[in-house]
């Protein structure tokens, strides 16, 4: 890992019983091309070598680069990055999940575009299934790469914001909410979008997962507990008023055709 030119970017990992996964994830954040200024490790107690492999990784880098944040308690994923995100001391905030990897060129391509327009709060991008490598190398030029805004009625049927691939800004008020352990994070993205915060997405696969998005271990694998998760973020926007009762419940029939795909997805897979 070579420190030069850097982003003003934390980037923070939510670690839970991720030993097996989190060297991968933070070798791919060491070599982007264009480095973040910090690393936030926040270990979720998760009652295994999580926290010792976190701090030997920690000394194998520049030292004060990677912090590592420790939680008494486990409090899920959406908690674990309110606490790095609180910590963070960089204008921009990205999301990593410890299973999933970037391309090299992820924070170049993103916080370039967002350094560019401010009024933007938000973006992200795709993401895109992967093996275990992590530097094959992979052509961009096929795909423009442009950011486009994104609506709230667009993001209302569609989370078009996988986790590992958002940056946004640290100074935004909205938080991951408290207790809530599954699409905790499409509810952030519709609190953000219903507060008029301006949102964009790229359509180049920045971001990669190392494992089916349905029916293999992790919380991808608990169908039905997302399906719960997004059934009550429904409810959440629709008690807020930020939808009518009419597109609520279009919204609801159309989740539940979502759920059986995902349900046919799975089997087929198994």
């Amino acid at each position: 890992m070579t420190v030069g030119a850097q982003a003003d970017v934390s980037v923070v990992i939510p670690c839970y019983r991720c030993s097996a996964t989190i060297g991968r994830a933070l070798a791919s954040v060491a070599t982007q091309s264009l480095l973040p200024a910090e690393v936030i490790l926040v270990e979720d107690c998760s009652g295994d070598d999580t926290l010792s492999t976190l701090h030997t990784l920690q000394r194998e880098y520049p030292s004060g680069w990677i912090e590592v944040i420790s939680l008494p308690e486990n409090r899920g994923p959406g908690e674990a990055r309110n606490e790095g995100w609180d910590r963070a001391k960089q204008p921009y905030i990205a999301f990593l999940d410890a299973d999933d990897t970037w391309h090299r060129d992820k924070i170049k391509i993103q916080y370039g575009w967002m350094s560019k327009h401010p009024k933007y709060a938000l973006t992200g991008h795709k993401r895109a299934r992967r093996d275990n490598q992590i530097n094959v190398p992979m052509r961009l030029q096929k795909v423009k790469g442009d950011f486009v805004p994104i609506s709230t009625l667009r993001l209302l049927w569609s989370n078009c914001f996988p986790t590992s691939s958002v940056m946004l800004r640290r100074d935004l008020s909205a938080r991951f909410a408290v207790g809530k352990y599954h699409c905790e994070d499409y509810l952030l993205w519709l609190t953000i979008a219903s507060a008029n915060k301006c949102m964009a997405r790229c359509d180049l696969p920045l971001a990669f997962m190392h494992k089916a998005p349905f029916g293999e271990d992790g919380l991808s694998s608990q169908i039905w507990k997302m399906q719960k998760g997004q059934l009550e973020t429904y409810g959440w926007v629709r008690k807020n008023g930020c939808i009518s009762v009419s597109h609520f419940l279009l919204l609801y029939a159309w989740s539940w055709v979502c759920f059986l795909r995902r349900i046919i997805i799975a089997r087929v897979l198994s």
